[in-house]
């Protein structure tokens, strides 16, 4: 499709989620002073999301999908996507007002104060996190901030898909969210995203992140890790990094990798020990791309 100006396309990807996705679609009709689309993907719900939609007034592109995962219903949004700035809204979570439009005007180079930083093609703002209708302090270690982090995004995210407006030339230059990847979805993408790119933030805290969910999507720890490190492996054989960069990657696999190990001694999986010990050697000791090491 083609692309369009400042239009902002918002795609909400849901999956069952009738019961909260009013409030997502009335936070982003809440937003004044921008033109934006709203494309909602219905991961194949089983429960009356479709009934929901239907019964909303004002335009909606509404495509269903047959249940795929998250990855694939933000990939099938960003296709249909007309605008040039794409913003990410999970079902579950919600915007406050004006978040669009401080996020465009920082994106511009229109926004009072900043006006003399770079042109940045990505941005994302602070958020207020929920779980269980109790707020929640955020660490010291997800603090977020503008610039280049690929390096301490190698630890963890620090870029909420529901906070980001990204621009199209970002996807066509590292692709969009691997729909192999069951979880850590979003840290596959960001360190994609932030080895080639520095990040905007707009300071102010105008996404709400809810938590708590019965039907959220949840995983072991040994799980999570385990696609973490088939994210770095990815990143690490792809061409992407050189330098420090390759360094920091190659170095954060090492250290995931003991750590996992460690589990799967506790296990008795003997074999997948064996399995990642020489996927392990083979990448670190290899200094060209080998794509074949990785099995999703």
């Amino acid at each position: 499709m083609k692309s369009s100006g400042s239009l902002i396309s918002v795609v909400i990807p849901t999956y069952n989620r009738a019961a909260v996705i009013r409030r997502a679609v009335e936070s982003v009709r809440a937003q004044k002073g921008v033109s934006l689309e709203l494309i909602i993907v219905d991961d194949g719900s089983t429960d009356d999301t479709e009934s929901m939609l239907q019964s909303m007034e004002g335009p909606i592109t509404h495509v269903r999908i047959p249940h795929s995962g998250v990855s694939a219903a933000r990939n099938r949004g960003i296709r249909e996507a007309a605008g040039n700035w794409i913003a990410f809204l999970d079902s579950d979570d919600y915007w406050l007002p004006g978040k669009l439009k401080e996020q465009l005007r920082y994106l511009e180079n229109e926004s009072p104060g900043v006006q003399n930083h770079d042109r940045y093609l990505i941005c994302h703002t602070d958020e207020i996190w929920m779980r269980n209708g109790k707020r929640l302090n955020q660490g010291k270690r997800h603090a977020k901030y503008p610039g280049w982090f690929f390096i301490p995004s190698l630890s963890l995210c620090l870029i909420s898909p529901s906070s980001a407006v990204i621009h199209r030339k970002v996807f066509e230059q590292v692709g969009t969210f691997d729909e192999r990847f069951p979880y850590v979805e979003d840290y596959d993408l960001w360190l994609r995203v932030t080895s080639r790119y520095p990040v905007g933030y707009v300071n102010k805290k105008l996404t709400v992140k809810m938590g708590g969910h019965a039907d959220q999507l949840s995983a072991s720890i040994e799980s999570i890790e385990k696609y973490r490190l088939l994210s770095l492996e990815k990143i690490i054989t792809s061409g992407f990094l050189r330098g420090e960069y390759l360094d920091a990657a190659k170095d954060a696999f090492r250290e995931k990798a003991a750590i996992y190990i460690k589990g799967c001694i506790k296990r008795g999986k003997d074999q997948e020990i064996k399995d990642l010990q020489a996927r392990m050697e083979r990448l670190l000791s290899s200094g060209s791309p080998d794509h074949e090491g990785m099995r999703v």
